[in-house]
């Protein structure tokens, strides 16, 4: 009985072939074990006058993570790119953040699992903070805004505690500037935050 051997064209044919159906199923693999995130949008309110304030957490963080970046203005945002991630730091005031989130989701065709949505939380104390996905919207005007504009609120977010008042109105309180013993505290959270972590988006709790 006789045996047909593949010419040397055919069999590398045949290996292009495994190597793509290998390459499939890897990216396959990656993309349904892996959340990588493309978008990272900081909350807080523009100007000098809530510059320090608990309602700006999430602006003061990505100042923190990127103090040499090279902004311009896009999306009613400032806008840049970081080691090919976006970054998004709303101008729109807080109350509007969706405006500016959902123009650059929708240019760039992202996925709510693609989003990162940094902000102030009431629920979570001074010097602590959470990644997680979803999780509802906590009376946040800022992530009511986000949900109103995308549809949804599966995005990802990293909570920053800035504790709830025991006496007052909320809403003075989250305006009002960090105590310094507050600010110290801040800082000793976010240096063990890196953007990293925040492409990563898995599901973790920091503490100081």
């Amino acid at each position: 009985m006789s045996h047909r051997y593949d010419s040397p064209k055919e069999q590398e044919g045949k290996e292009k072939t495994v190597l793509w159906l290998l390459r499939i199923d890897l990216n396959s693999f990656l993309s349904d074990t892996f959340t990588v995130i493309k978008l990272i949008a900081f909350l807080g309110n523009p100007g000098k006058e809530y510059k320090d304030t608990r309602h700006n957490a999430g602006f003061i963080l990505c100042d923190y993570l990127f103090p040499y970046a090279s902004w311009q203005i896009k999306f009613h945002s400032q806008f840049t790119k970081e080691n090919g991630v976006m970054i998004l730091k709303p101008m729109t005031m807080m109350n509007l953040s969706g405006t500016a989130v959902s123009e650059a989701a929708s240019f760039f065709k992202l996925k709510d699992d693609e989003i990162m949505i940094v902000h102030d939380d009431l629920e979570l104390a001074v010097g602590k903070a959470r990644i997680q996905k979803g999780g509802g919207l906590q009376g946040h005007n800022g992530l009511r805004s986000i949900k109103d504009r995308l549809g949804y609120d599966s995005f990802y977010r990293l909570r920053i505690g800035i504790g709830r008042p025991v006496h007052g109105d909320v809403r003075l309180y989250v305006t009002s500037p960090f105590r310094n013993e507050e600010k110290i505290m801040l800082s000793q959270l976010f240096s063990k935050i890196t953007p990293k972590m925040l492409i990563a988006a898995e599901n973790t709790e920091l503490s100081i």
